[in-house]
């Protein structure tokens, strides 16, 4: 069981470092630091096998409340409560030494637990097997990929028989086949009566796997109950907040994580439209959308132009161009300057995906490639497993087998 009591978490915030110091002053007045309340007034309860998702936008106090209730920090004032063992995974790099070995690692968190050494020596193979991290078990962690350290925690998480597992977003670091053995995973700490408490983003994981919802808002309990319903209250403030963003006449900066290419073109501004034609950061699936390239040339060339859309694992879920597309642009001479749009409808599944965008030559090498230049949120009442809606009709019908006739 786990019970959090009128929890709260303030942080004074300093403009400079020493500005610490000078507020030590004891003949100084006027304090210099503002006051920031993470959390406030946190209460709920999760009963022994219950599982809980925190659900809410980046900042409203998910991480905060778990590090709290982890023992990791101390809130400012209220109490939690838990019974039995708990194991946490929170975020990347917590909980393991570096220096270590992956076993080395497994048997400390084994001894942080109060669980003996021979217990976690018949967990091992169980451990190594979920994780798959293979010969690199005798290596250093520093040498670990951030998948690999993430199968490696979760995996010693899980396999430590806790009573009460709490998990933030790291999961998402994971790839497609982790991710779905972890679902598996949650299904069965559930059947075994584990209580589960997570922070996730994937608001169908959210509703497949939870029995209940909590939406945090600004460091409060926005809404709480049934997950479709928690849900639905949390997609309407990222919706609010969108058609703010958008009466602002906000824009993004255009950005990219890797570009390349030999500059032959530049591209200027990369924009994603929804269905009324204003910028978007927030898409309904099956919304018509329009992704718009504007682009400057700085040499004569027969530019092809594409775009790549990828999940948030970098899984490539759709690509083109206009080569593709059997759209040819013709010639554009130094300091000519193209608008091009691509438009469809984004039956994608909720989640977060990312644009890459490119100016190439015929044959694929890049005047400018810039990966992940947009951001997109797509959202939906409807669950849908992977990453496409295709939005399958069901016919069914009930038949009754003949029975064999019967011979005297």
């Amino acid at each position: 069981m786990l019970l959090v009591q009128n929890v709260s978490k303030l942080y004074q915030l300093y403009k400079t470092p020493f500005d610490r110091i000078r507020e030590l002053n004891p003949l100084r007045k006027k304090p210099l630091h503002t006051d920031f309340w993470a959390l406030q007034d946190i209460s709920f309860s999760v009963e022994r096998g219950e599982v809980v998702s925190l659900v809410g936008p980046n900042g409203c106090g998910k991480s905060t409340l778990l590090q709290v209730i982890s023992g990791i920090l101390q809130p400012t004032t209220g109490r939690v409560v838990t019974r039995g063992r708990v194991a946490a995974l929170l975020e990347l790099g917590a909980g393991f030494n570096p220096e270590f070995s992956g076993r080395e690692n497994v048997f400390i968190n084994g001894e942080i637990l109060g669980i003996s050494r021979a217990e976690m020596q018949r967990n091992l193979p169980l451990i190594e097997a979920f994780a798959e991290v293979g010969e690199f078990i005798n290596r250093p962690v520093k040498e670990y990929s951030s998948g690999m350290y993430v199968r490696l925690a979760f995996s010693t998480a899980i396999h430590v028989n806790p009573d009460i597992l709490i998990v933030d977003e790291a999961l998402a670091v994971g790839d497609a086949v982790f991710a779905n053995r972890c679902i598996r995973k949650f299904e069965e700490l559930r059947e075994k009566k584990t209580t589960v408490l997570f922070v996730s983003h994937d608001l169908g994981l959210v509703k497949q796997l939870s029995n209940r919802a909590i939406f945090l808002l600004n460091g409060r309990i926005a809404a709480e109950g049934e997950p479709k319903h928690v849900i639905d209250k949390y997609i309407g403030v990222v919706l609010e907040r969108q058609k703010a963003f958008e009466q602002s006449g906000g824009h993004r900066r255009l950005a990219a994580s890797n570009r390349h290419g030999d500059g032959s073109s530049e591209i200027l501004d990369a924009t994603l439209l929804g269905d009324n034609g204003e910028p978007a950061g927030v898409v309904s699936s099956g919304e018509r959308v329009t992704i718009r390239i504007r682009t400057v040339f700085r040499r004569r060339v027969a530019p092809m132009v594409g775009i790549l859309i990828r999940n948030r694992i970098g899984m490539e879920i759709y690509g083109t161009n206009t080569r593709i597309e059997q759209v040819e642009l013709g010639d554009f001479e130094p300091g000519e300057e193209l608008d091009i749009d691509f438009q469809f409808e984004c039956w994608l599944t909720p989640q977060h995906y990312t644009v890459t965008v490119a100016t190439q030559y015929a044959d694929g090498s890049s005047h400018d490639w810039l990966d992940d230049a947009l951001s997109f949120e797509v959202i939906s009442p409807r669950i849908a497993a992977g990453v496409t809606d295709l939005r399958a009709r069901i016919e069914w019908r009930k038949t009754v087998a003949d029975e064999s006739p019967t011979h005297a």
